[in-house]
């Protein structure tokens, strides 16, 4: 008899648990029972100002939940640290290694004013994945006294490791007068794809360094040329180079863009322009459309061309890379590009801060993707220990491509 008994309380209990939920989605059975709080408009988020689909729309889901919040929930939230939190979980979500929220106040810090003078530690910053990383360190620096390495990639800057550090916000960050100290974490990876590596802290002086941004030499009859990264003036630099060394009897050239970060893409157009007679330098693909850019200004030589690239030759270096070698105006020699072939833009919030994404592509002139994949030399050669074997092979391939 008590199991009967038992077995009825449980069916009971069961009915109405299930009752509850049907009760729930019955708008005129809570309305009969009075519980008109309760009653959810089908149509509407509860709660919230948005009507229709959440099936489809993140914004619909987390306002949604933010109404139910608001309304129904004994506990609140600070809205600064939750749109922090759930923006920074959407950018991981995504493909796109370079999607980052700003808020306001990193963003602040970002922006400050790019045309004033400052001191610096003697590094060249590029970016893989959203990571900025050590492209080249300058002779005589603190930065290679302090056994900083081309490859390095940042890991804090005075102690804050709290996000993954772009380029721009490194060179945000190290915007100091000079005699000024700055202490930066770094990781010695393997490769740029290596999530490993050992880290180690620097404390460096900072001071202004005067670099030269091309360097030229003439080997026999080859004119060498180093170009450290596409600046403002790049395609000026490099036309006034090339003009140089023909005046001392150069009759081929090598265009060296080894652990070039990029910079301008117009001043990469300008510099293929330099020596593809007319043609297409680079194809931008959007979500809207696909564009060309063609050459932009005359010719300066004929003469063969060859064109030195590494695995740091990155983004409009690349495009460089990718318009000679398409257009059939330069052998390439060395080893593939670093394969960062997309624009990102930066685009203000209208609640502060602000998001920065993937918002184009580069290919190359006949439509080969440079994002991922890089550019193939045509003469594939790794770098020897102790030597530039590199650089000899390139002088010799110019050497050669001279008609006698």
């Amino acid at each position: 008899m008590r199991l009967i008994k038992a077995c009825i309380v449980v069916i009971v209990v069961s009915v109405a648990f299930v009752a509850g939920f049907t009760a729930r989605g019955d708008a005129s059975l809570l309305e009969s029972l009075g519980f008109t709080s309760l009653v959810v408009d089908v149509d509407r988020n509860p709660g919230s100002t948005t009507s229709g689909d959440t099936y489809d729309s993140l914004g619909a889901r987390v306002e949604e939940v933010e109404g139910i919040i608001d309304n129904d929930s004994l506990d609140s939230y600070d809205l600064n640290m939750a749109t922090t939190n759930v923006l920074n979980a959407l950018s991981d979500t995504t493909e796109d290694a370079y999607l980052r929220y700003y808020d306001p106040a990193r963003y602040a810090a970002l922006m400050q004013d790019s045309a004033e003078q400052s001191a610096g530690i003697g590094v060249l910053f590029s970016e893989y994945k959203g990571r900025a990383y050590a492209a080249d360190v300058f002779e005589g620096s603190a930065a290679q006294m302090a056994d900083v390495r081309s490859g390095d990639f940042v890991v804090a800057i005075d102690g804050d490791r709290g996000h993954e550090w772009t380029t721009n916000e490194v060179t945000s960050a190290l915007k100091r007068e000079e005699g000024e100290n700055v202490v930066i974490t770094w990781r010695r990876a393997s490769s740029l794809d290596d999530e490993g590596g050992e880290e180690f802290t620097t404390t460096l002086v900072c001071s202004n360094y005067a670099v030269k941004n091309v360097e030229t030499e003439l080997s026999d009859t080859v004119g060498y040329i180093k170009l450290k990264q596409i600046t403002q003036n790049a395609a000026d630099l490099v036309k006034n180079a090339v003009a140089d060394l023909e005046s001392q009897g150069a009759t081929s050239f090598v265009l060296d863009i080894r652990d070039n970060p990029g910079g301008f893409l117009t001043q990469s157009v300008d510099i293929a322009s330099l020596f593809v007679k007319s043609g297409t330098i680079v194809k931008i693909q959007t979500k809207a459309e696909e564009t060309s850019k063609t050459t932009s200004r005359p010719y300066v030589t004929e003469k063969p061309l060859v064109l030195l690239v590494n695995g740091k030759t990155s983004a409009s270096a690349e495009v460089l890379a990718a318009s000679l070698k398409d257009n059939q105006r330069a052998t390439l020699v060395g080893s593939t590009t670093l394969g960062k072939g997309s624009v990102q833009v930066t685009r203000d919030l209208s609640f502060g801060g602000a998001l920065r994404y993937t918002a184009a592509f580069y290919k190359s002139p006949l439509g080969h993707d440079i994002e991922g994949v890089g550019v193939t030399p045509d003469v594939m050669v790794g770098l020897a220990e102790g030597e530039d074997n590199q650089k000899a092979l390139a002088l010799e391939t110019a050497q050669s491509l001279v008609k006698g």
